[in-house]
């Protein structure tokens, strides 16, 4: 496991260099999709694909998969794949989508090394926009490897500043040909950080996932009439701000009944207000509100919508306020299939660490892959639970032993 940790680290490490923050508490990275640093990410990924006699492809949408077909194996078979992304947040952490990728490089290595006989190929990927910190919502690799968003549409999506993914793709030399087919591997491990505390608390080494919370974004328009607010009476306003602060709260202590009496894992966040005028001598006149609402079942996160929808009409009928929403993003709680899990349980035993069972409140690619294909999804503890912060850790021991678990159950699935 020394020889594996060696490795893996300095590939974490050398992937941080790419969009590295400086002045920071901890190890941050900005490497947004089409960038600079993200270019230089995915070319030494393909090196390193390269020194460990992987065949190389790269689709239409950037996506990189390096391919290693063992001698024993049947270079037609249906492949077991492993990977997650190298896209980043805005200053996020080193672990976040890196450590999936190089996981999955150095749980083929292990494999080589083991020169276990394998009947499947491996494929380890890399995942374009994960994140979304640059085009749409997130997950849009693995969407059009699913077939959920086909590839023109994909490349047409547009950053803030009007650039396309297309040109980004080109500009940096990643707009490939084809599209990766999810459908044709044989099933999915993804390795990723927990960027909770569940493992830290019960001083577990690996979580196996059982279900993925879905995801629905909600944006709200509130238009008031903005006004002097020296010499407008506080009786005559139509406050926008104040109206969603209304809604703010009213969701906020809705969902903390629906946790105690209903869904524990339940969770709500208004995380976007844009402003407008945006002046501190003029009231509000209009207010955007971006709200994420997340649960482990489609029932839960349908009751929390609706109970922003009653805010919204509750608050047109007290104030002189319009209330506009809408609800453009939808994704849907999947279940990880119970043989990805068990070969994530059975390889955990084989190494002789505890295996946790828990949900992921997080969204992954795994979500989207699961509809096509068997996947699952494998925990690494996180320090204090950080996350899309540059103090986001997962101790060097903690990565190996997850990439041995992974090598394991890449390992069993692809021996069949």
């Amino acid at each position: 496991m020394q020889a594996t940790q060696r490795r893996l680290r300095r590939d974490l490490e050398a992937n941080a260099q790419f969009g590295a923050l400086e002045a920071v508490d901890g190890h941050g990275r900005t490497a947004l999709t089409g960038t600079d640093a993200n270019r230089d990410a995915r070319k030494r990924l393909v090196g390193r694909f390269e020194d460990a006699g992987l065949d190389v492809t790269v689709d239409a949408v950037g996506t990189v998969v390096g391919r290693w077909t063992p001698d024993s194996a049947d270079p037609s078979a249906q492949p077991i794949a492993t990977g997650s992304h190298l896209d980043s947040v805005p200053r996020g952490g080193i672990f976040d989508g890196p450590l999936g990728v190089y996981g999955g490089l150095e749980a083929v290595r292990t494999l080589q090394d083991a020169d276990c006989n394998l009947r499947r190929p491996v494929d380890v990927v890399c995942f374009t926009e994960e994140e979304g910190g640059r085009f749409g919502n997130g997950l849009l690799g693995s969407s059009v490897a699913t077939d959920r968003i086909d590839v023109e549409e994909a490349l047409s999506l547009e950053d803030d500043a009007g650039t396309d993914l297309e040109t980004s793709l080109e500009r940096i030399g990643f707009r490939g040909e084809g599209r990766v087919d999810a459908s044709e591997w044989d099933a999915w491990l993804e390795l990723h950080v927990e960027q909770g505390r569940t493992l830290e608390r019960r001083e577990a080494a690996v979580g196996v996932v059982s279900t993925i919370s879905g995801i629905t974004h909600c944006y709200l328009e509130l238009s008031g009439e903005a006004n002097h607010a020296g010499s407008t009476p506080m009786n005559t306003r139509a406050d926008a701000l104040a109206a969603a602060s209304d809604i703010v709260l009213d969701l906020e202590s809705a969902v903390r009944r629906h946790v105690e009496e209903r869904s524990s894992t339940a969770v709500a966040t208004v995380g976007q207000l844009d402003v407008s005028p945006n002046a501190t001598n003029v009231i509000p006149g209009e207010v955007r509100l971006g709200v994420d609402v997340r649960d482990v079942t489609q029932q839960s996160i349908e009751t929390l919508v609706a109970t922003l929808e009653d805010s919204a009409r509750t608050v047109e009928r007290d104030r002189p306020i319009e209330v506009e929403l809408v609800r453009p993003y939808d994704v849907a709680p999947e279940t990880m299939a119970e043989r990805c899990q068990n070969a994530l349980r059975s390889a955990s035993d084989a190494v002789g660490v505890e295996a946790v069972s828990m949900h992921s409140g997080a969204a992954h690619d795994t979500m989207t892959v699961s509809r096509v294909t068997d996947a699952g999804l494998l925990f690494a503890p996180s320090v204090a639970g950080v996350s899309h912060n540059p103090r986001e850790w997962t101790d060097w021991e903690d990565c190996t032993t997850a990439v041995t678990v992974l090598a394991g159950a890449l390992g069993d699935l692809a021996a069949t």
